[in-house]
């Protein structure tokens, strides 16, 4: 039962997210649900099936309906639709619909925290926001930049602090490297698993080089 509703989640994935660019397209999210995987290994979830199954259907589905991506207001119910047409049993369900819904760091910024109640939160979380920092999330951070016709880079205009949820989603002018500190240099502290932790040590390290590198180059110092 549990394969096929697997396969299904994974056919979902492909017809919901193809129109997508490269920064949040299918392959975005069998990464992210390889890492949750292997991070909940690490974090001792693999004696139960339950998390385990939560953990791959919460990695699988999280970026259906993203508001970022929304084509039309139906798409926001294709997972909870999903979930019932598979029969997933409510306690599971709502789990899973849990970490969706509060994954995001919109979301952190507004105060929401739920990993101290739901270990399999925090592992998809620190999954997918691994997936936005290190060599893939610079290419997919100027992925996503170009695909809004983002400047690449104006020194005039400086990054955001203290960024509020209402901030952070709003359509206003802004730059691709901006986004590195006002989002990406920052989820090294804000991973919930020591497994996550330990990964985004290289990762973070990673970035903090490339813009080293970027920013010499940009003033022709090198």
């Amino acid at each position: 039962m549990a394969a096929k509703t697997m396969r299904k989640a994974e056919e979902l994935v492909e017809k919901a997210m193809k129109g997508n660019d490269a920064s949040h397209d299918d392959w975005h999210v069998w990464r992210v649900r390889d890492l949750a995987l292997s991070i909940a290994r690490e974090e001792g979830l693999s004696s139960s099936s339950d998390s385990m199954e939560i953990v791959e259907l919460a990695a699988l589905l999280h970026d259906i309906g993203d508001y970022k991506y929304l084509r039309d207001p139906s798409e926001e119910k294709l997972v909870e639709t999903f979930l019932d047409e598979e029969g997933i049993e409510e306690t599971k369900k709502t789990k899973i619909l849990t970490i969706i819904n509060g994954m995001g760091f919109k979301d952190e910024l507004a105060g929401l925290a739920l990993c101290e109640s739901l270990p399999e939160f925090g592992i998809v979380q620190d999954a997918d926001r691994l997936d936005a920092i290190g060599a893939i999330g610079i290419a997919r951070c100027f992925t996503f930049g170009g695909s809004r016709n983002r400047v690449l880079h104006d020194p005039e205009i400086k990054p955001r602090t203290e960024l509020t949820k209402e901030q952070y989603i709003k359509k206003e002018e802004q730059t691709t490297i901006n986004h590195f500190h006002e989002k990406l240099l920052k989820l090294k502290k804000l991973m919930k698993t020591e497994a996550g932790r330990r990964r985004a040590e290289k990762r973070h390290k990673f970035m903090e080089e490339y813009l080293k590198e970027f920013y010499e180059e940009w003033e022709g110092s090198t």
